[in-house]
């Protein structure tokens, strides 16, 4: 029963997140959209503490006040001709977290079927988008102002996107150790690379 309602509240905190990517898309409804976003955030949270087994709730206490008190005086201080670069920044971390999550799953050993898949899904996307966003985020401040075009870049993406496939086969059949490393080291480049030919003046190298 309890696994159930927590399930549920999963559900509704992605379709809360939906909805509040949605509505974020227009001027006018952004400020609902990304308060329908964070109340999905707080139930998907709430819903976590009542996992049977857990044991760790002093250093998830910990993470969220920490992380909370960081994004509140960023939020505050942000200037808003920096808001894009600030977005693509909380953006990577919200995808290096999803990484970092699926890293420590596959790692252990113990996952099994829809849940080692599950991670190996989530290691890619979330390692993709927390190094194209840092790509993003060094763009958008100046860091980085030119667009790298390497020399058939998209054979190189496709090459290492089908890479990284192979390599997710093959944890989902069981494989560990290396092959998880080379997992994300895969995803890690392959999110470099796809973002390094956005915008900016073009680097024919």
């Amino acid at each position: 029963m309890r696994n159930g309602l927590i399930q549920a509240s999963y559900i509704i905190a992605a379709l809360l997140f939906v909805l509040g990517l949605r509505r974020m898309s227009s001027p006018k409804t952004a400020r609902g959209g990304i308060q329908w976003a964070g109340i999905g955030m707080v139930l998907a949270t709430i819903a976590t503490f009542f996992w049977s087994g857990l044991t760790n709730y002093v250093l998830m206490a910990v993470a969220i006040v920490l992380g909370g008190a960081i994004s509140l005086i960023a939020a505050e201080r942000v200037r808003m001709t920096d808001m894009p670069q600030m977005i693509a920044l909380f953006n990577g971390m919200g995808g290096g977290a999803a990484a970092a999550i699926s890293a420590v799953e596959l790692m252990r050993g113990e996952a099994g079927g829809d849940v080692v898949v599950l991670a190996v899904l989530g290691g890619i996307i979330g390692t993709v988008s927390f190094s194209g966003s840092l790509i993003a985020f060094a763009k958008l401040q100046g860091l980085l102002k030119r667009s790298v075009l390497l020399p058939g870049r998209n054979v190189v993406n496709m090459t290492l996107l089908a890479a990284a496939l192979a390599v997710a086969g093959l944890l989902i059949a069981g494989f560990g150790g290396v092959w998880i490393a080379l997992l994300f080291a895969l995803s890690f480049v392959f999110g470099v690379l796809m973002t390094l030919p956005i915008g900016g003046r073009t680097c024919p190298w």
